[in-house]
């Protein structure tokens, strides 16, 4: 009479099917899920832009550094950092370190394994060979300093006399907050009694055990190679070797693919400008696998100059450590790029590749197989300018080596000078004056933050009186400082004068690197070496910065005084 309903017709939605009907519709859903998860999954992974490690905002970067779309340049003048004052790194990465107890243990498996001391004679030498008295210096410099966390020590040697012993040690400020390690060599005078038990008389200052500094072999040969295990911290102390790469043979030169840029509006620039460039022309070679080819020579822009005006003819190992940039990357001197160049690229038919439009992106020249790419930028700023080859879409292609580029070894050595004279155990303060606000006849009102009332104010709840007090700043007349020497025992950077001086090892080796011209101490050298002596401050107090030298808008007290 009535019509069975057209759903229980069929058969898939009788009763009995229902439940497997609901565990196939179940098992549909999540499927589908699955397939939807992975997709979005995939379209992240694809469209994600990693930032560039100096622009993280877990960093102290931002002051450092800022650009935008326009790359408008924004920088403190007073702080020059680097790669290597944005690695961190804690106790597990850098290994354990050694102390007394090891070195007990150590003395203890000498004699279980058979070794005896040498027999005693009381007017002999000492023996600085023998493994007894290694580990007895390496107790006493584990005593002596206690701030310190000893990570190898090198073998003794003979000092300047029979009673006399040099030794090395690699080590880190146990509060050392820094990612590198220090190297220090010094003199140990040792007596000898009639028992033949050892004492130290004394152990001489920062790098006075010369005979126990290792000096680097020579490594003249140019070739790729992949970065070693051991460049990713820097090690303050250590001989420098950065001689320019020099090609191996013509083979090694014609396999070889090349980078380079020609012109622009870049030189003279101030530090950060050149570095912001130099970074992308390096990015852009890492990218494409080639070489870069790079002028060594730099030109100071006149903000650092004693003279005031731009200088030319500097060397970018005075400021930088090639020789870390050389063994991470591929880099050539374009001297020597240039001269092989000539004498061999119509034999061995090597082409270049030339690019004038900013507009042809990295990307774009992933495929070129000529042996050479030379970017060539015009006359017209700021469109020559060589960073504008990493902005728009390449920035999130094209990413700066930051890591690469560290400090000149030199100048940190000097760094390390500084902090060991002050025993690593100082705080630190960075004060940046403004012109206007040096100037008290015609900006009075802008003084009131970074008087010396104002300093001993602000850092009396912060800084133990009585402690060493480093100051970084740009206020040549340190006397204004003079009112917190009640308080605090306080340094500059001229008290260290002599680490630069024609009598000092950074002065030779410049000189000689310079081809015999003596080389100045100038205002960026003074603002990384103050920059690296204030990062390592056990307190480091970076809120006294009087920037004024442009008015704000509405701002009566911006106005001069008159009259």
């Amino acid at each position: 009479m009535f019509g069975r309903s057209p759903l229980l017709r069929s058969g898939s939605f009788r009763p009995e099917n229902l439940g497997q009907n609901a565990l196939a519709l179940i098992g549909n859903l999540c499927f589908t899920l699955f397939v939807v998860g992975v997709l979005v999954f995939t379209i992240i992974a694809a469209t994600y832009e990693p930032e560039d490690p100096l622009f993280h905002p877990s960093t102290q970067i931002t002051r450092f550094f800022t650009s935008t779309s326009n790359a408008t340049f924004t920088s403190d003048d007073t702080v020059a950092r680097t790669g290597e004052d944005f690695v961190t790194m804690n106790q597990t990465e850098v290994g354990s370190f050694i102390n007394l107890t090891d070195v007990t243990n150590l003395t203890s498996e000498a004699v279980e394994n058979g070794e005896t001391p040498t027999a005693c004679e009381v007017d002999s030498p000492i023996d600085c060979t023998d493994p007894e008295v290694f580990h007895f210096l390496m107790r006493k410099a584990i005593e002596q300093f206690k701030d310190t966390h000893f990570y190898r020590f090198g073998k003794a040697v003979r000092g300047d006399n029979d009673s006399s012993c040099d030794m090395a040690w690699r080590f880190r400020p146990k509060e050392g907050k820094t990612a590198a390690f220090y190297k220090d060599y010094r003199r140990f005078v040792i007596a000898k009694s009639k028992d033949c038990s050892l004492s130290v008389l004394s152990i001489g200052d920062y790098h006075t055990g010369v005979k126990a500094r290792k000096r680097k072999k020579k490594q003249p040969g140019f070739e790729k190679t992949p970065p070693k295990d051991d460049l990713s911290l820097q090690v303050v102390g250590e001989s420098v070797n950065d001689a320019l790469p020099v090609v191996l043979s013509e083979k090694s030169f014609s396999r070889e693919k090349y980078l380079i840029y020609m012109g622009g509006g870049d030189r003279c620039k101030s530090m950060s400008h050149y570095m912001w460039s130099f970074l992308c022309a390096l990015g852009e070679a890492q990218y494409l696998n080639r070489t870069l080819v790079m002028d060594l020579t730099i030109c100071l822009n006149s903000m650092y100059s004693s003279s005031n005006q731009d200088e030319e003819g500097k060397d970018f190992r005075f400021y930088f450590d090639f020789e870390h940039l050389k063994e991470a990357a591929s880099v050539l001197d374009q001297d020597q790029f240039w001269s092989d160049w000539n004498n061999w690229h119509e034999k061995n038919k090597m082409n270049l590749h030339l690019v004038e439009d900013l507009q042809v992106t990295p990307m774009k020249l992933s495929g070129v197989k000529d042996s050479l790419i030379m970017r060539k930028f015009g006359s017209v700023e700021p469109d020559n300018y060589w960073y504008r080859v990493c902005e728009g879409e390449t920035e999130s292609v094209v990413q700066r080596p930051w890591h690469l580029i560290w400090k000149s070894r030199r100048l940190m050595d000097i760094m390390s000078s500084i902090s060991a004279k002050l025993n690593w155990d100082y705080d630190s303060v960075h004060i940046e004056r403004g012109e206007k606000a040096r100037n008290k006849e015609l900006w009075p009102n802008l003084d009131a933050d970074t008087s010396p009332e104002a300093l001993i104010s602000t850092l009396a709840d912060k800084i133990e009186n009585g402690r060493n007090v480093y100051i970084a700043t740009n206020e040549l007349d340190t006397s204004f400082f003079n009112p917190l020497k009640d308080k605090y025992s306080t340094h500059f950077l001229d008290e260290f004068k002599d680490l630069w001086d024609e009598n000092s090892e950074w002065y030779s080796e410049t000189t000689r690197l310079n081809k015999g011209v003596p080389v100045e101490f100038d205002g960026y050298m003074r603002v990384s070496v103050d920059t690296e002596v204030f990062l390592r401050g056990k307190k480091q107090i970076d809120t006294f910065n009087d920037l004024t030298n442009d008015c704000k808008d509405g701002i009566n007290t911006c106005a001069p005084a008159v009259g």
